[in-house]
């Protein structure tokens, strides 16, 4: 395995899931009685910081058709933990208006690359382009001297 499972870690990702469930109105509990569903939610919120009892809690109390979802989410949640211990792998976010990133995603899929690639293209791009624009420039200061002498 890739990533490595650090249970305490996990517990209080799987804690921070299910009380988030819970607070969006979902259902995390097996019991059908209402009682029994409020009892288990009162002691889930009473074992934050209890590792294993969380996951007894999870073993006897949690809702089957969560058990997927639950799995996937710590299991994204683990990569992305581990990817941002290092610059490179850590995820950047950047805020893009629709039509930039249209426009952006429909230059990459022009150049066959990815929206990264594409970025890095364009601004190379504008580099050489601001550098060719100055030599220019500084020709044509020179011509003029040159001219005018």
């Amino acid at each position: 395995m890739k990533y490595q499972q650090l249970e305490n870690l996990e517990c209080g990702w799987k804690w921070n899931y299910l009380i988030k469930k819970w607070k969006e109105g979902e259902t995390i509990t097996r019991h059908i009685d209402s009682s029994a569903d409020a009892a288990a939610v009162e002691l889930l919120r009473a074992i934050e910081h209890e590792p294993v009892q969380v996951l007894e809690w999870i073993n006897h109390h949690m809702s089957m058709e969560l058990d997927n979802k639950l799995k996937q989410a710590i299991r994204a949640k683990r990569k992305r933990h581990f990817n941002a211990e290092q610059v490179h792998t850590r995820k950047k976010s950047i805020d893009l208006d629709y039509r930039v990133w249209e426009k952006l995603s429909y230059r990459a899929n022009e150049l066959g690359c990815t929206l990264s690639d594409a970025i890095e293209y364009l601004l190379s791009e504008a580099q050489r382009s601001e550098k060719a624009s100055e030599k220019v420039n500084l020709l044509k200061e020179d011509l003029n001297k040159l001219l005018s002498d």
